[in-house]
């Protein structure tokens, strides 16, 4: 075999081994840019519910809290934060699309070129989520702070300038640790949002496309995505709003911090808010999550299509 022919055959397992974690990581980018005006009034709807409880009616209605966030800003307020959502992005949806879509075509190949099956799927999503949340925890934290840091009193803000910023001064003033802060329901919300989104996108298109006859078409990936926004939000609400608590909070004047675990925080919120309380801000939740879903996972086949397509006339 020569140099040539050796340096190609190089470079292609390569090439085929980063692409799922560059277009995947590419994907979120673009859908976090779409919905970042959503996820800030998402995590303030779930904020002020903490703080009000039962009795916060009307306070945690989306609308006047996207009116709260545009009188206190204006438009660009929306995207405070974005930096941070994006390294999260960078982070957890390279790590866990590619490990996702990586897992999904060693286990294709081992059952003879087959579909795998639906269990199958929901292990590769498992092991993606909880590697991708664990590289995503500390962008995630950061993001979360600067989202409610608004809403506390001038002298309880910290006032973090960017992501950077944010990375820096937690570590300085709460040790390097503290950026995974949060990690165990992060895991647990990334786990349950990937079983519920990744495994169910591929098994609803295969579905789809049994059932029509047809090949992979725009059609039954809108549907199988739409599919997936809708299982993974209200999935992982619970989960998320928990995860929101647990990231911004203080310790008290005790030096305790109000929640031990991310079953302490849902188990308060419960008891504090009425077990609906778990899904407060829902449809706010939806119309944040079910958009990324879709964005996200469009994007990702929309690109690969387009690359695999350019890879094939340059051989």
């Amino acid at each position: 075999m020569s140099e040539n022919v050796l340096e190609k055959h190089w470079l292609t397992k390569l090439t085929d081994t980063i692409q799922p974690f560059i277009i995947g990581g590419s994907s979120g980018c673009v859908a976090t840019c779409f919905v970042q005006p959503v996820d800030l009034v998402k995590v303030r709807i779930q904020l002020k519910s903490e703080k009000l409880g039962p009795n916060a009616g009307s306070e945690i209605s989306p609308f006047r809290v996207f009116s709260e966030i545009l009188k206190e800003g204006g438009v660009l307020s929306f995207w405070k934060g974005i930096d941070s959502a994006i390294a999260r992005q960078v982070f957890y949806t390279t790590t866990r699309m590619g490990i996702y879509k990586t897992m999904y075509q060693r286990s294709k190949q081992a059952n003879n070129g087959k579909e795998p099956s639906f269990l199958a799927k929901s292990w590769c999503s498992i092991v993606a989520g909880f590697l991708g949340s664990l590289a995503g925890n500390p962008a995630d934290l950061a993001l979360v702070r600067i989202q409610a840091d608004s809403t506390l009193p001038v002298e309880e803000r910290r006032g973090y300038k960017n992501v950077f910023d944010a990375f820096y001064k937690i570590v300085k003033d709460e040790g390097i640790v503290a950026l995974w802060r949060g990690s165990t329901p992060t895991v647990i919300r990334a786990i349950v949002i990937n079983v519920a989104m990744l495994g169910p996108y591929d098994e609803i298109k295969e579905q789809l496309n049994h059932y029509f006859g047809t090949k992979d078409t725009q059609q039954t990936r809108l549907l199988a995505s739409a599919a997936a926004g809708f299982l993974s939000s209200f999935c992982a609400l619970p989960f998320d709003n928990a995860k929101t608590k647990m990231q911004k909070m203080k310790k008290d004047a005790a030096g305790v911090y109000p929640y031990s675990s991310i079953f302490d925080a849902m188990g308060k919120t419960a008891k504090r808010e009425g077990i609906i309380g778990l899904w407060v801000g829902f449809p706010t939740f939806y119309f944040r999550i079910a958009p990324h879903t879709m964005i996200t996972l469009l994007t990702q086949d929309w690109l690969t299509d387009k690359v695999n397509s350019w890879r094939k006339k340059k051989h």
